[in-house]
């Protein structure tokens, strides 16, 4: 079986945000479950887009829509673990932005989850996708 294989960009680090698991995050197998994941990972997200004074619904005027989810996981975690999520956005491309999470057991720094996802700004009316403005590549830089 293939294997997802990602490669955090640690140089690009924003944000850490920490959470718990909670007991509703659980599967049948006793641990974090990926639909639990996938919504930790949004709150981190947003947290790391607002320490930057941007909002997913409105980056420059636009909303943003998941183009792709990629998720290597590394160890299991469960209730109620603290956890840390580390937020890298590297320089975005013409149309994507690219937020890599990176989901710690904060007890013992053990990696739980490396995940990638995909973000593209869209036209609220026509729903095609449009250019990274300027304004949110100078704040995803760091540079407000």
């Amino acid at each position: 079986m293939e294997r997802v294989r990602l490669s955090f960009p640690t140089d690009d680090v924003v944000h850490r945000h920490p959470l718990t698991v909670r007991i509703t995050d659980m599967n049948y197998g006793r641990h974090l479950g990926h639909d639990a994941l996938v919504s930790l990972l949004h709150e981190a997200r947003v947290a790391a887009l607002a320490s930057r004074d941007l909002r997913e619904w409105d980056l420059g005027g636009y909303p943003c829509v998941a183009a792709d989810l990629a998720v290597q996981y590394q160890a299991e975690t469960r209730w109620p673990d603290a956890l840390v999520v580390e937020t890298a956005i590297p320089e975005p491309g013409r149309k994507a932005i690219g937020v890599y999470h990176r989901i710690l057991r904060e007890a013992d720094g053990v990696t739980v989850a490396t995940a990638r996802i995909n973000l593209m700004l869209v036209d609220p009316q026509s729903g095609r996708p449009v250019a990274i403005p300027a304004d949110v590549r100078y704040a995803l830089a760091g540079a407000n």
